[in-house]
């Protein structure tokens, strides 16, 4: 699952010419996500920080815990790497940085937003002479997808559209048996384990830095929190369900959410659906390269608040998705990013209706200079969402 060494190569070279741009003499890498994608190697964070050295000149250097070293060779990483042991731990893995960095010019160390406060501190007593500096040049990087990419955010699209899928059988084969139906949680936990069975079953390695696949799942007046976690709640017959659902593949992540009723639709549910469903439909259409996220975003919300549900409206349109399933930019009022080609974005307008239901159609969305790709493709009509007993 590794992407080929020219794809590293490029982005080493891409970055080189930015920390020349920024009078930068090197990036120092925190955050498994900023690592993976310019070095290839993939771990779980924990209270063991992994440090990647990309200088403007020379190569490159991973410190990772001593622990690691046989899983990085493994994903078959080929940077030179040092290590720090966690027992005794008498060295820490700041001063193994600055004892690796001996010799080399690091008067300017741009590092990301993903640095914390407190490793920044633990970096300034380790390196004093240096002058540690915020930068968004890996950002701006990953904001464009490069095209050895998008085939893996493709690969997780298929896996999350069957992850919707597999939840509504769960629910449709329960009504077809006269069963009970499932819990919320229960829910959760299928779509979950079906989407991690499937990368199992597909690839040889499979790596990650957060998680392979994810489920938010709720229904009836739990799906007017658009974050509310999976509860032991029953599903009703005429509830309103949304499966918020991601997966990952090589941590090249998409999401595809979809909104379902239990039954024949009420009117008010019909009305609060399509109302969505449009808003989802324009908002997508609008993601054209040229255009800012605040206007996409306008355009979009602008359909609901048409509807005489603009009080119903509790979060933006939508966001950036890459090696994180939420990363810049952002499809909301503040944030004047143009669209360029290759941008991966969610389109997932929701309206939310307090002690009623929540609706939400989300898809991963490519922009490209011939308009916007989807590349989740459940179905979005009302009457292809309606969760039957009869097949």
């Amino acid at each position: 699952m590794r992407l080929p060494d020219s794809f590293y190569s490029t982005v080493r070279a891409r970055l080189t010419e930015a920390l020349h741009e920024r009078d930068l003499d090197g990036f120092l890498a925190s955050s498994p996500a900023d690592v993976a994608f310019l070095s290839g190697f993939f771990y779980i964070a924990t209270e063991r920080p992994v440090y990647l050295w990309m200088p403007r000149e020379g190569d490159p250097l991973l410190v990772v815990p001593h622990l690691d070293v046989e899983y990085a060779a493994q994903q078959g990483v080929s940077l030179d790497t040092v290590s720090y042991a966690e027992f005794p731990g008498l060295v820490t893995p700041e001063q193994t940085l600055a004892a690796a960095l001996t010799g080399r010019r690091t008067r300017r160390i741009g590092f990301g937003a993903g640095l914390t406060v407190g490793a920044l501190g633990k970096l300034t007593a380790a390196l004093p002479a240096a002058d540690l500096v915020p930068t968004d040049a890996v950002a701006r990087l990953r904001l464009r997808k490069f095209p050895e990419e998008i085939p893996l955010h493709e690969a997780a699209a298929r896996i999350c559209d069957d992850m919707l899928a597999a939840g509504r059988e769960l629910i449709a084969e329960a009504l077809r048996a006269g069963r009970e139906l499932p819990r919320e949680d229960e829910i959760a936990r299928h779509v979950i384990g079906y989407g991690t069975d499937r990368m199992y079953a597909e690839y040889d390695m499979v790596v990650y830095t957060t998680k392979l696949a994810g489920g938010l799942v709720y229904a009836g007046p739990n799906s007017a929190l658009p974050h509310g976690l999976p509860t032991r709640r029953r599903i009703q017959p005429g509830d309103t369900l949304i499966l918020s659902l991601g997966a990952a593949v090589a941590s090249r992540f998409v999401e595809s959410e979809r909104t379902f009723v239990v039954g024949e639709p009420t009117a008010e549910q019909r009305r609060y659906y399509e109302a969505d469903r449009e808003a989802q439909q324009v908002g997508t259409e609008a993601m054209l390269v040229g255009r800012t996220c605040a206007e996409v975003n306008r355009t979009c919300l602008d359909v609901l608040r048409g509807h005489g549900l603009g009080d119903y409206i509790r979060h933006r349109q939508g966001h950036g998705i890459g090696l994180q399933n939420h990363e810049p930019p952002w499809v909301a009022d503040g944030d004047d990013t143009v669209l360029a080609d290759g941008m991966l974005l969610s389109s997932e307008p929701g309206v939310y209706v307090p002690g009623h239901a929540g609706y939400r159609i989300s898809d991963t969305v490519l922009v490209t200079d011939a308009g916007p790709r989807r590349l989740t493709s459940y179905p979005r009509d009302l009457e292809a969402n309606i969760i039957e007993g009869v097949r």
